[in-house]
């Protein structure tokens, strides 16, 4: 184990990608101490101030506060920065539930028609269909179906990503199922479903981890997509998405409303991707021969 720790820690992409992902946690997790106001709060005295400004913000009891705004205030008088870091939860959790929905039913399913040839013929044809339809259209038409909801929007991104998830673990099931270890539980008569908890599922979970970083990038991208088509999160809930939608009509005029979020967007997709390269290249058997580690 130390030893592994060690060669993901050599790995630059790892060191870079983690180390901007833990302060995206951690701002995520103190959010309500950094805000500086509550982000869903209006003052029509504030509308459309510009970043750095220093003024008063009206309180729902009728008082007023200092306040510094930091990125500006959008058309609706709340402060950007506090939406920016609150959208920094939701991205996070959209990245992270469509990944562990995508690799769960994905895994199982790759594992039903690597082992079984019935299961094989009838599920990766269902699959196929799945992937001809273009991702972004597929969950639109979800959303649209059943409601903008975080979980509804999660199933919408997930369920494209299911197909490739499936494809990944069957291709590698089909390899597996004729190792000599899984020939020689099944001379011992071990159960089936032992077979593929024990035996295979451990023996995939490395290509699984660096799938699921990738699912996760993907997922934080297409939802702030969605949101910025207004057909994603509810337009009161602060996601980097919703905040660039509501500030593209006044770009010329404000182009921080649409910025700021947009530098906290790119960084999050890029330190994940940076992350599932590194570790594709720590936990591949064939680039790990190649670097001769």
């Amino acid at each position: 184990m130390n030893k592994l720790f060690r060669k993901l820690m050599a790995n630059t992409s790892i060191r870079l990608g983690s180390g901007v992902l833990v302060l995206l946690i951690l701002i995520a997790a103190i959010a309500p101490w950094l805000g500086t106001v509550d982000p869903a709060a209006m003052d029509s005295g504030n509308i459309n101030t510009l970043s750095g400004t220093v003024g008063q913000f009206a309180l729902l009891d009728g008082s007023s506060v200092a306040h510094t705004f930091w990125m500006g205030a959008d058309n609706f008088g709340r402060d950007i920065y506090s939406r920016v870091l609150y959208g920094t939860r939701v991205s996070l959790l959209v990245g992270l539930f469509t990944a562990t929905v995508a690799l769960a039913v994905g895994g199982v399913l790759g594992m039903l028609a690597g082992y079984f040839r019935l299961a094989d013929a009838v599920l990766m044809r269902f699959m196929d269909g799945l992937m001809a339809i273009p991702a972004i259209l597929l969950a639109i038409a979800l959303v649209a179906a059943l409601g903008a909801q975080l979980w509804t929007v999660v199933v919408a991104i997930a369920i494209p990503e299911i197909p490739r998830v499936t494809r990944l673990v069957r291709s590698l099931v089909l390899t597996l199922r004729e190792e000599p270890f899984v020939e020689a539980a099944r001379a011992l008569a071990t159960p089936t479903p032992v077979i593929l908890v024990r035996h295979i599922l451990p023996n995939a979970m490395a290509p699984l981890i660096v799938q699921g970083t990738f699912i996760a990038a993907s997922a934080v991208l297409t939802e702030a997509i969605l949101s910025f088509l207004g057909l994603g999160l509810p337009a009161d809930i602060p996601t980097w998405g919703n905040i660039m939608a509501e500030g593209r009509v006044q770009f010329t005029q404000y182009p921080g409303n649409v910025l700021f979020p947009a530098l906290f967007l790119v960084p999050t997709v890029l330190a994940i991707n940076l992350l599932g390269d590194g570790l594709r290249d720590v936990l591949d058997p064939k680039f790990a021969k190649r670097s001769g580690a």
